[in-house]
């Protein structure tokens, strides 16, 4: 879970990049009671015990930018302030629940994966968990497992949570997750909206000690009261294990007749591989960068390089949909093997990624990424090659609870490059159906590979061939076909777009940089090229509008600064 990462020096090609992590401690176990607690948690605080919160807020407040790397990356110092006095002013009002998701809010603000409180981590929140546990698939919101007094339930999907809709419960539980990208949030909600604390303090349940669920089976709909079972299960650090079945609980795929897929085979092996025959592929899991006690990771590189240089091996995968990080220290061993391999080809080389894929793996993405012919396949990564993390604890002086707080920023991308996750080359997403049958749509995409054109060079040929409607229309079919889900194609469109500016045609660029900004929102670059567009067209007003917006989510970028200057100018 947590990216703690110490310094790594990725000695391939580039000659010594820094990346790293670290390795953090060990899972936590549960502590005392703490303050304001009751066996439930409710009731509202007394005038000693809400004094004693807002002295754990004013120390949060205090210590947050003295340890954060740039605790104002995405929010203001006022905004900050203003929640934090916002949140004091209300603790008399409140019940230690609702302090303490407030408190979440507050501190999710800052806007990265590893600056949070977590009540999936902290044994100190000792929030508690419904009898059901829930999974955002592909298709919906679902009870993916239930203990056996609710065993109907597995299988159900969630229509409504309270009096909200599945997609506004996880919008409200969207609020809290101190997250990278909206990856981490598909990761993290269904976990809290099984915690009748959190359904609570969120407006989701009018009950702390039960909650409703509307929930649809084969067409048909009703509601049912759920009520905890006892306290939440709490993640690990750096694999996802939250698939494990557990003792006195049914999941959705008990009664498939497929056999276990292989990423469900041995999430508590910190890696390992097992060679597939009849396709002539050889599977790898790493769900976390880090040492076995019998078998380093460098050994196992070895290990497996020696496998593959011995045997028939047409296809190396690697497995990351379960790896949370770990110490990113000792990625170069597996990195320049990789890379040493005759299997770094395109069409032989594939990882799987997805929503847990996240921290020091997300490391192993970006060398994936930057030096070999990888293809990425499954879901967007839960985080980015430029990051915040490195996450410090501040323990809060009466609570005790913890707020993490990222140390470092990690810089594995372009500086100008605004991409929210590694997008896959070919999405293939989770249903309910897959789960439910045994099914891995990942592993499905890497044995039905073939060679896909890129957006580039489509996009180029419908400019040669038809002019920007022709392309415009191409792109739409691009992005309609199933595997081009989550594709990245701002550098096609801005490419594309320049051609046009090149051959003095801004008028016809301006559709594409149109279509570029609706795309990719939050990229100053959008807003650059529009700018750019209608400055040689001679809108000056508009370049100005567009520049503008530019520097607002980039306002160091002197390229922008100075075409801002000129568009100003009468």
């Amino acid at each position: 879970m947590k990216r703690a990462r110490t310094l790594l020096l990725l000695l391939v090609l580039s000659g010594g990049q820094a990346a790293a992590a670290s390795a953090a401690g060990g899972q936590e176990t549960r502590g005392e009671t703490q303050v304001g607690a009751t066996a439930a948690g409710a009731g509202t605080l007394s005038a000693a015990e809400a004094e004693k919160w807002r002295e754990d807020l004013r120390h949060m407040a205090d210590e947050m930018p003295k340890y954060h790397k740039n605790l104002f990356h995405t929010m203001t110092r006022e905004q900050f302030e203003r929640a934090v006095a916002g949140l004091r002013e209300r603790i008399p009002r409140l019940a230690r629940h609702q302090v303490i998701v407030e408190m979440a809010r507050i501190v999710a603000l800052v806007g990265d994966g590893h600056t949070n409180i977590a009540p999936t981590r902290d044994p100190k929140i000792n929030f508690r968990t419904l009898p059901v546990k829930l999974y955002l698939f592909k298709d919906g919101l679902f009870i993916r497992a239930a203990d056996r007094a609710h065993a109907a339930l597995a299988g159900a999907r969630v229509v409504r949570v309270g009096g909200a809709s599945a997609d506004e419960a996880v919008a409200r539980a969207r609020e809290i997750i101190g997250r990278d990208n909206e990856m981490d949030v598909r990761f993290f909600a269904p976990l809290l909206l099984g915690m009748p604390e959190v359904l609570h303090a969120l407006e989701l349940s009018t009950q702390l000690d039960s909650a409703q669920f509307t929930v649809e089976t084969e067409g048909r709909q009703k509601t049912i009261t759920l009520k905890p079972v006892g306290a939440a299960d709490l993640l690990p650090p750096d694999t996802d294990l939250t698939w494990l079945p557990k003792e006195g609980w049914v999941d959705l795929r008990d009664g498939a007749a497929a056999p276990l897929p292989l990423w469900l085979k041995d999430p508590r092996n910190k890696f390992w591989f097992e060679y597939l025959p009849e396709a002539r592929s050889l599977y790898v899991q790493i769900n976390e960068v880090g040492n076995k006690e019998t078998e380093t990771l460098a050994d196992f590189s070895k290990r497996l390089f020696a496998f593959v240089e011995a045997n028939q091996v047409e296809k190396l995968i690697f497995d990351l949909r379960l790896n949370r990080g770990g110490n990113g220290m000792l990625l170069r061993p597996l990195v320049t093997g990789i890379i040493k391999s005759k299997l770094d080809q395109p069409g032989k080389l594939f990882a799987l990624v997805g929503r847990s894929t996240w921290s020091a793996s997300q490391f192993l993405l970006n060398h994936l990424e930057k030096y070999t012919n990888v293809v990425f396949v499954g879901e967007p990564s839960g985080s980015k090659g430029n990051a915040y993390g490195d996450s410090r604890k501040i323990t809060l002086p009466h609570s005790g609870l913890t707020v993490r707080v990222s140390v470092y920023y990690w810089q594995d991308w372009s500086p100008w490059d605004t991409r929210q996750w590694t997008p896959p080359d070919l999405t293939a997403e989770l249903s309910s159906d897959d789960y439910r049958a045994n099914r891995d749509p990942a592993m499905r995409a890497v044995a039905d590979y073939a060679p896909r054109r890129k957006l580039t060079d489509i996009l180029n040929e419908a400019l040669t061939e038809g002019g920007v409607e022709l392309a415009l229309k191409r792109f739409r079919e691009f992005k309609a076909e199933p595997p081009n889900k989550y594709a990245d194609t701002e550098e096609s469109l801005l490419i594309a777009g320049q051609r046009l500016l090149n051959e003095k045609k801004p008028e016809h660029a301006l559709a594409l940089f149109k279509l570029n900004a609706e795309e990719h929102p939050h990229s100053f670059r959008s807003y650059h090229a529009l700018g750019e567009a209608y400055f040689r067209s001679g809108d000056k007003e508009q370049a100005v509008k567009n520049f503008v917006k530019s520097l607002e989510l980039n306002p160091r970028n002197y390229d922008v600064s100075e075409r801002l200057k000129q568009a100003r100018q009468k």
